[in-house]
């Protein structure tokens, strides 16, 4: 099927529940991505063992989800020989098909079902990820596409339902929605809106403004229904049908509960016919409001600049549906074949499991000729193109196309250097309000100016070595050098800051803090090198050298056995997961010596629990899934399998129904207890730390 099959069969790779004959491959994940595009066409299906033997992992059973939690109602009907079976949803009183199967590549997630004994059924949903064809990357779309074929040999009467609710337009329940119906060249699709759009803004996360399409191919069988959710799928049950009458009496989704739905007549079917596919997205036109070097501006979804309008998207997008899965696959095949080799199978079942997550966070916005890319601070606090997010993001940047980092960067690099943020360190972020990049002009930020210095710095380099761009270092040096100098200032005695695990509260002297800003002090000495400035490459080089020489007295208890770094200095009861060890290998600094490193990686077994390390000594029973994989990555072998194969034991047990949480308790392998945060987050892009260093 895909090139986990060849997988499969040389690893085993595959786990089938006690309590279930559902097989999972390569694990039964917390959460399935299903339609996972861009902030707000984020659809997941809850998954974890929290859920109960009966639906854990099962498409049928359960209504599908916005990244938030909140249900999105996505419907999956078929009648065979005139009985009805549920393949998607939660509707009561109607048999399930048979789950036997389902996976999860970096692009896919597929579940196969045995119908009432008689037919055979595989649903695969695809999330297109292209990250070096930026057009087809900035289409809203994902497809889903059934497949069904006779078990027995005998003629069997087949027609297929499924439907969408108005859920998707909006988190406000009480909205009016409209909705149309239409065709464009032999692409049908279904439209639907809210009555009262309010750009820019979220309720309960959700966009409030663009349009949702579903659509289909028309032909012979198809019929057509939209009304209240009872009425329309009480027609297919009863008939196999729909009427095509579309109730245009529009009104709020808990008044009217309004259902947009397709039905189609396969026939008597004794061979495979051809599949059916469907693809949904939500377009806006208008995606970021951003101050940039000429002020405030509305930058248009990129997908603008190729297509005159949305339908004209959409159509290309359902079109294109032959190259876009076969590229995926392309991808899906190049991730397992880079994981395995890195790390193993273990290490394939996060990766593929992190990559629609991470892109699922961005939009592309602008031009063709000037292109940004967005990223959005899902969960932790919505914030716009938060620094250490991109952060610790990167490495599946850098693994997939370097060349991203600096469209992540450039609105930073035009808010700052047109003056609009009047601290000498980083903006944080450049906006508390998804999408409004409208920055902080009164300096009042969160405050990290340590750790976003280090950022940037750290970033920008490694994006030069990878892209040799070096007229992008001297475009930005002089600000580039204002922060660096807040680093010769700053970074030896780090003053009572935030990092940017920020949920651990304030504190000075932080070890690994110290690490970042005194890397990133070498880093600005290689950038001054590239760009032929000798002299401030000589004094950056040697500052970080003697801040280097104090902080391995400071920072390092070389009492303990085994010795390992504190979590601040001369502190010798703490330690810490030191995860900015993995950018001076990344950006090449090769600052600290490898006795560091060595000490680390011997450490670390020692406090590790059930589920993972924790992330330092003030929560023995606190990690981040991201730190774990950029300690990995630098660690010896021995450790970096311990790392990988505690968090995908992790990821195959624990009772978390949520998208790809990156905070978690290494005893009990749970979500935070009483949090509701920290999931879906685009940081699972540092799963690919290890296959970064390959780059």
């Amino acid at each position: 099927m895909y090139f986990y099959c060849y997988l499969i069969a040389l690893y085993a790779f595959w786990i089938v529940t006690a309590n279930s004959q559902t097989a999972f491959s390569p694990l039964r994940p917390p959460s399935f991505p299903l339609a996972v595009k861009t902030p707000y066409l984020s659809t997941w299906l809850p998954a974890g063992t929290g859920l109960g033997p009966s639906i854990s992992g099962h498409l049928a059973g359960q209504w599908a989800t916005f990244w938030t939690g909140e249900f999105v109602e996505w419907t999956g009907l078929i009648r065979v020989d005139g009985k009805t079976f549920l393949w998607m949803g939660a509707l009561a009183g109607i048999p399930k098909a048979e789950q036997t199967y389902a996976e999860y590549t970096s692009t896919k997630t597929a579940f196969t079902f045995e119908v009432g004994k008689k037919v055979l059924m595989q649903v695969t949903f695809l999330s297109p990820i292209t990250p070096l064809d930026l057009k087809r990357q900035s289409l809203p779309f994902s497809y889903m596409e059934v497949q069904i074929w006779p078990l027995d040999g005998k003629y069997h009467s087949v027609q297929l339902y499924t439907d969408v609710s108005a859920h998707w337009v909006t988190g406000d329940l009480n909205a009016v929605v409209e909705w149309n119906y239409q065709q464009v060249n032999d692409v049908v699709y279904h439209q639907v809106w809210k009555q009262h759009q309010q750009h820019f803004s979220e309720t309960q996360d959700r966009a409030e403004w663009g349009n949702l399409f579903y659509a289909t191919d028309y032909r012979n069988g198809l019929t057509v229904q939209s009304g209240t959710d009872d009425n329309v799928r009480a027609q297919f049950i009863l008939t196999g049908g729909l009427t095509s009458v579309l109730d245009m009496n529009f009104g709020s989704i808990t008044d009217r509960r309004p259902v947009f739905a397709y039905a189609l007549d396969l026939g008597y079917m004794r061979a495979r016919p051809k599949p059916v596919l469907f693809t949904i997205g939500l377009c806006q036109d208008q995606a970021v409001q951003f101050l940039g070097k000429n002020g405030v501006r509305i930058l248009p979804s990129l997908w603008k600049d190729y297509f005159n309008n949305d339908v004209n998207a959409l159509y290309f997008a359902h079109k294109d549906y032959p190259t876009s899965s076969l590229l995926s696959t392309g991808l899906d095949n190049k991730i397992a074949r880079d994981s395995v080799l890195a790390a193993g199978t273990d290490y394939l079942a996060i990766t593929s499991l992190a990559v629609r997550q991470a892109f699922g966070a961005t939009q592309l916005v602008g031009t063709a000729l000037k292109p940004y890319l967005f990223m959005k601070e899902i969960s932790s606090n919505g914030n716009t193109q938060t620094v250490d997010v991109i952060f610790p993001s990167s490495p599946i940047f850098f693994y997939l196309n370097p060349h991203l980092i600096a469209l992540l960067l450039d609105p930073h690099f035009e808010h700052q250097d047109a003056g609009h943020y009047p601290n000498t360190y980083p903006i944080h972020d450049l906006g508390t309000h998804y999408p409004n990049a409208t920055g902080h002009t009164d300096g009042r930020d969160e405050p990290m100016p340590l750790e976003e210095s280090g950022n940037h710095l750290l970033l920008i380099l490694t994006y030069a070595q990878r892209t040799h761009n070096l007229a992008y270092l001297r475009a930005h040096y002089p600000i580039l050098k204002q922060w660096a100098e807040y680093l010769v200032s700053d970074a030896l005695y780090p003053s009572h800051q935030l990092s940017t695990d920020d949920f651990a509260g304030f504190s000075a002297n932080q070890t690994n803090l110290a690490l970042k800003g005194i890397i990133a002090l070498e880093a600005m000495s290689r950038i001054s090198s590239l760009i032929n400035e000798p002299l401030d490459a000589a004094r950056y080089t040697s500052i970080a050298h003697d801040y280097l020489s104090k902080w391995l007295v400071l920072g390092i208890n070389s009492n303990a056995n085994p010795p390992h770094a504190t979590q601040t200095y001369n502190n010798a009861s703490t330690f810490t997961l030191l995860y900015n060890l993995y950018f001076d290998t990344l950006a090449q600094t090769h600052l600290i010596p490898p006795s560091v490193y060595s000490l680390q990686s011997s450490f670390y077994p020692t406090v590790q629990q059930r589920y993972g390390v924790p992330l330092d000594s003030r929560n023995p029973f606190l990690t981040k899934v991201d730190w774990e994989i950029f300690c990995a990555a630098v660690a010896g072998p021995e450790t970096k399998g311990l790392f990988v194969k505690k968090v995908k034991e992790w990821l195959g047990s624990t009772g978390s129904m949520l998208p790809f949480t990156d905070l978690y308790e290494t005893d009990t392998g749970e979500h935070v207890r009483g949090k509701t945060w920290f999931m879906g987050r685009p940081v699972v892009g540092g799963m690919f730390a290890l296959l970064a260093l390959k780059g």
